[in-house]
């Protein structure tokens, strides 16, 4: 069995992309100033982000004509809103293997009666 860090995808799990990936599955779609608002980037930060996830097919984007200026909204696609949900799954997995342990079946060996340090 895979241990579930391979499975998470590097494409989705870069913090400002898995940003991207939530606001968007969240809105349905929200434009570059938006996003680079709430993400706190750079437009070229944000550009390349955008590029990289467009690329790998889990964003689509659209100008349009707002006034006399530009528009860019980005939308998530099928593709990617399922990589999105196989990362949080992944992630799930990973944080219920750190919860709370119970004690170990046996007691490490300076720990076990008889056995002496080497310093005791």
């Amino acid at each position: 069995m895979t241990h579930p860090s391979r499975r998470l995808d590097d494409e989705v799990h870069q913090r400002v992309r898995l940003g991207i990936l939530v606001i968007l599955h969240e809105s349905g779609r929200a434009d570059f100033t938006y996003l680079r608002d709430a993400l706190e980037l750079t437009a070229g930060n944000l550009s390349r982000n955008l590029t990289r996830l467009e690329g790998a097919g889990l964003i689509s984007s659209e100008k349009v004509a707002d006034g006399t200026r530009p528009r860019t909204w980005l939308s998530i696609t099928p593709a990617g809103r399922a990589a999105l949900s196989e990362e949080i799954a992944a992630l799930r997995e990973l944080i219920a293997g750190v919860g709370p342990r119970t004690a170990p079946a046996t007691a490490p060996p300076s720990a076990r009666p008889g056995l002496h340090s080497a310093t005791g």
